[in-house]
This record gives structure tokens, sequence and C-alpha cells, in this order.
């Protein structure tokens, strides 16, 4: 069995694509998952699966939520090895890395996209794109933040979801066997 970490973007959020998470882990135990476990009402999941491909994954539970809740919402299945790569991976110090937020991407972006997306900076923004994920910490948290997950989204082609420093330490412990 694997253990995938699922991070669904955009639910439950100002009263739209409302998913209570007891028939969530309900819907995912019923579309083969085993293990279902969720972390808080944004779309954290826990599960295992004997899908080795990723991908499956994610539209398995993209058609399953599509089927039972009547609307899409964006997956991104990662293993425990690879969010734990994109904690460990923060270029952050440990201070400014606990107030920070991980947008984790769900394409890796191109090297020229890179390049010119990095020329943009905002006074007390401070962000760094390595591999799939935007390291981003504003001194005044995310919500007083001129960048945002959409900036990002439009200029790599993919979407991306974030989640800050507690919600991956609890999904990191959350995830070990």
């Amino acid at each position: 069995m694997i253990t995938y970490i699922v991070l669904l973007k955009g639910i439950n959020v100002g009263g739209h694509k409302k998913v209570p998470m007891a028939e969530l882990r309900q819907l995912l135990s019923n579309s083969g998952f085993t293990n279902v476990r969720t972390y808080i009402q944004s779309g954290n999941i826990i599960l295992q699966s004997n899908e080795k491909n990723q991908q499956q994954v994610e539209v398995t539970i993209s058609k399953a939520i599509l089927k039972h809740f009547g609307f899409e919402v964006s997956v991104l299945a990662k293993t425990r090895t690879e969010l734990k790569r994109i904690f460990d991976q923060s270029p952050f110090p440990e201070e400014k890395k606990k107030a920070s937020y991980f947008m984790m991407l769900h394409d890796m972006p191109d090297s020229e996209k890179v390049r010119e997306a990095s020329q943009k900076v905002y006074e007390g923004e401070d962000y760094q794109i390595i591999e799939d994920c935007i390291y981003y910490f504003h001194d005044k948290g995310l919500s007083k933040a001129k960048f945002n997950v959409n900036f990002f989204e439009r200029k790599f082609q993919t979407f991306a979801t974030a989640r800050n420093y507690n919600t991956m330490i609890k999904l990191l412990s959350l995830s070990e066997d």
C-alpha cells in the first residue's frame, strides 16, 4: 500500500464548494482507498492505495467528487517522501520558514517562465521557486500579499495549492508509517 497526501484546492472557502469531511472520507473509502483521514476542513487528506500512478489517484478522486458533489475540484496527490522533500527544500531560515507558505504546483514549470516570474517583486514579499514548489513569505501574512496563487497559476499554466508551515508539519506527522 502506498500512502498519499492528497490536497484539494478551493473547497470550503467562503461558502463555496462545500465538502463535509465525514462525507468525503466515506466517498473515498467507497472509491477503493483505505485508511482515509482528513485534516481540518480545507481539503487535506491522507489515504492509502495500491495504485502506483499518482495521476490515476488524482483522477479517481476528482471524478468521485464531481459525481458525488456536482463540482470539479483540482486534486494534487503526493507521497510522503515527496511532501517531505518539498518541506525540507525550503530556502528560508527556520524562523521565516515557520511563517511561510508552500505553494505546490501540479506540474513542473518551464525554466524560462520561472526566470520571468522571478523578476516580479513586491516589498515585504519573498519567494523562491524550487522544482514544483513556490516557497512564499510575506511579512504581513498571505492575506495582505500582492502575489497570490492565481498569478503563478497563470504564469506556469498549471494549478497550485498553498499550505502553511503548521499544516505541512501536521500532514507529515499524520502520514508517518
